[in-house]
């Protein structure tokens, strides 16, 4: 299954804001995952949304986009 670009580029920004967590605690830390939550439920969001309206199974849709997203190569 092809993911759409639009989803893919979602998921590598709620990717990256995970990533920002290393090394963070306290405060900081906080609010990093509080951005990265963000992230994560517009990915989820715009995966269930696509998947509904073009008839696709969610899951396989969101494995394809994370796929995608993290190992562009393949």
């Amino acid at each position: 299954m092809d993911a759409p670009e639009n989803l893919i580029d979602l998921q590598r920004a709620s990717d990256r804001e995970h990533a920002k967590l290393e090394g963070m605690d306290g405060a900081e830390w906080r609010e990093q995952r509080e951005a990265w939550r963000m992230c994560a439920e517009a990915s989820q969001a715009a995966i269930t949304q696509h998947a509904v309206e073009h008839g696709l199974n969610r899951y396989e849709l969101e494995a394809a986009v994370k796929r995608a997203a993290r190992h562009p190569e393949a």
